[in-house]
């Protein structure tokens, strides 16, 4: 009897300790289905719900950490941690899910942001349910997105984003919510409509039987002609959620009106979708179609930081001067992607990253700061350093990363997409000095919104001289918040090996693809 008690906790521990455990369907089911049980929670004030919902997400943080320290190998390329069940039958539809070095960064980001996004919500107290179930839906969809492998899995979890984040926006928003709310569902279901064309077509091309595999489809190979028309209407999908200009004009009103822990979703998690798409199916599925294509993406993202930039500028909405510095951010992104090189697209993987994690802290600061002096307008503050300098200090600091100060991970990762352009072979010299000239410019002008935000707002004497006002700084869920998004900021900056150790594998994979098919 004995002997069988401990065969048993052996296998147990195995399946704890191998690959049969399904360590992924627990990461991408578990906060949806805890965020279902908020709904059973005893009436006892928000406190309890606010509580059940930062737990849940700490401990799906820790289950994810642990499951990639323990089980996922950096050093090998191919994909880890491979689960595969078949789901529906008559679709052929499997239930498909494994990471690589692509995806870990992601969803380590997506953990850590939206745990924090749910303290940042810790002032929500309408509806506090819904809020927080809304919250881990996403959280579900966004793992689920970075970690599937199959083709239709995939759609499904891009749309598992739509209406959490339209109710959100709707419900908790500004003055304008709906608007922009409506706004969001029109561009990104419009470009979800490509994205199920472009599955459907990918998925039953060239076969009487279905197939929605990453792997059989990635060694496939299409005409050049049909290639370009499935690799347009995917681009266009993420287009959308990157956003590349001109598709661009919905974040700036969504992030304006927004409540700031969705804005730290949004800008955090959200937009990174869009570029993984890119590099995921775009990069590694359409091979000849992005070499033809990579040219123009170039050019895009290189107009894409001059505009967005100068947009910025002209906002006098703190919020939306934050967005247009993630658009114009976004570029850099895109030039990584485009530049074709091992450097360049280590770069672009750093940049989702690191604006990850900057764009979250820059929301969240101007969130706080709304809750404090109630004004979103720059022309209407002033003076704010000297009631509030623990904000003051936070703010600059994110600011200086922002506009990649040495030693922050925003000068390292655009840094690297310099290189990337440079060494990149593909590309003439004079294409190459051009598009590094347009990049400098917006370098130069990425400074000069910021130091302006911070002016307008920080220097001065106007609301300080106000005798009827009174503002408190930062207390200390702010303070540990701001703490915990800049310690990685300034790690990644110091050590960006942490991160590209992660990725470097696979993307030697993905650009070989260039190079033999």
């Amino acid at each position: 009897m004995l002997s069988t008690d401990f065969s048993f906790l052996a296998q147990v521990y195995l399946v704890f300790t191998t690959n049969h455990f399904p360590c992924l369907t627990i990461i991408v089911v578990f906060p949806i289905f805890t965020g279902c049980l908020i709904f059973f929670l005893p009436q006892r004030g928000n406190r309890v719900i606010r509580w059940y919902t930062i737990c849940m997400c700490i401990l799906e943080l820790l289950l994810t950490s642990y499951a990639f320290c323990y089980h996922f190998q950096p050093d090998d390329p191919l994909i880890q941690l491979i689960e595969n069940y078949k789901w529906i039958h008559f679709l052929d539809f499997h239930w498909r899910l494994g990471i690589d070095g692509l995806s870990i960064g992601p969803i380590l980001l997506t953990g850590f942001i939206t745990t924090l996004a749910t303290l940042a919500a810790w002032p929500v107290t309408r509806d506090s349910r819904l809020f927080h179930f809304l919250m881990l839906a996403m959280y579900s969809g966004q793992i689920g997105l970075f970690s599937s492998r199959d083709l239709l899995l995939f759609f499904l979890m891009w749309e598992l984003e739509l209406i959490p984040v339209y109710l959100l926006v709707s419900m908790w928003g500004g003055k304008k919510r709906m608007y922009s709310a409506t706004k969001f569902i029109l561009y990104t279901a419009g470009g979800s409509v490509f994205l199920l064309i472009g599955v459907l077509g990918i998925g039953l091309y060239g076969s009487t039987e279905p197939t929605f595999n990453f792997e059989i489809l990635a060694n496939l190979s299409y005409p050049v002609a049909l290639e370009i028309i499935f690799y347009i209407g995917f681009f266009l999908a993420f287009a959308v959620k990157l956003p590349i200009i001109p598709l661009h004009t919905w974040l700036p009103d969504t992030h304006g009106e927004a409540h700031y822990s969705t804005c730290m979703l949004l800008a955090g998690i959200l937009l990174k979708m869009g570029a993984y798409g890119l590099v995921r199916i775009n990069m590694e599925l359409f091979p000849h179609a992005h070499s033809i294509f990579s040219p123009w993406l170039m050019i895009v993202g290189a107009m894409q930081i001059i505009y967005a930039a100068l947009t910025s500028l002209g906002q006098r909405n703190l919020k939306k001067r934050i967005a247009y510095s993630s658009v114009s951010h976004m570029g850099f992104i895109m030039i990584g992607i485009g530049s074709l090189t091992d450097m360049g697209l280590n770069g672009a993987i750093l940049q989702i990253i690191s604006h990850g994690f900057i764009g979250a802290a820059l929301f969240f600061l101007a969130g706080t700061t709304y809750d404090r002096i109630r004004f979103v307008y720059l022309d209407e503050m002033g003076g704010i350093a000297i009631p509030m300098p623990k904000i003051f200090t936070m703010f600059s600091s994110f600011s200086m990363a922002s506009l990649a100060l040495p030693g922050m991970s925003g000068f390292v990762a655009e840094l690297i997409v310099f290189f990337g352009l440079i060494t990149s072979p593909k590309y003439l010299l004079m294409t190459k000095l051009l598009i590094t000239f347009v990049m400098a410019i917006g370098m130069i002008l990425t400074p000069i919104y910021l130091l302006s935000m911070l002016r307008q707002m920080f220097y001065g004497y106007k609301i300080f001289n106000d005798s009827n006002s009174y503002f408190f700084d930062s207390g200390p869920r702010e303070l540990f918040l701001s703490i915990s998004i800049f310690l990685p900021v300034l790690g990644i900056g110091m050590y960006p090996d942490f991160v590209l150790s992660l990725s470097v594998q696979r993307v030697e994979v993905i650009l070989s693809n260039f190079i033999y098919r």
